[in-house]
């Protein structure tokens, strides 16, 4: 199957609800809290050098989302933040998810100078692992860290 990336400029135009309740039923809330923090306005990826991706099936069907906030943790503006990534279950193991990344880090590129995230899932780990992220938990609310390189 053939999956493409696009950039998400308006999330209630998206259909994210089957990830959000698959995510939900995997104990995850995080795209609970996407939609909810997009509806009150309180996150919705707008600041410079932040976005939205979505990854779409060859029927349009969203399988995967994930967004790069600025780091609210890093008061310096050049750190990023993996935010709310999630690939559908049956859309895993299938490239879907480093499609996805891909697409964040090189969107990333000009504006930060590093991406971190937080997961406590094992398979996460693997995967940010697989994909070049470095295990960093430096600080309580990161898990890994991904060094962008600058061209100077």
């Amino acid at each position: 199957m053939n999956y493409t990336v696009e950039r998400l400029r308006e999330l209630d135009e998206a259909d994210i609800e089957r990830l959000r309740q698959e995510s939900e039923k995997e104990g995850y809330r995080f795209l609970s809290r996407l939609v909810q923090e997009y509806m009150d306005g309180s996150n919705r990826f707008e600041a410079p050098g932040e976005a939205l991706f979505c990854v779409l099936d060859e029927d349009g069907n969203i399988v995967g989302v994930g967004g790069l906030n600025r780091s609210p943790y890093n008061p310096n503006g050049h750190v990023a933040r993996l935010r709310r990534f999630y690939v559908l279950s049956d859309a895993r193991r299938n490239g879907v998810g480093s499609l996805l990344l891909k697409a964040i880090l090189h969107h990333a590129a000009p504006h930060f100078d590093e991406i971190t995230l937080r997961t406590e899932s094992s398979k996460a780990d693997a995967f940010y692992r697989a994909n070049g992220f470095a295990c960093d938990e430096s600080e309580s609310e990161t898990t890994h860290i991904y060094r962008l390189k600058k061209e100077h």
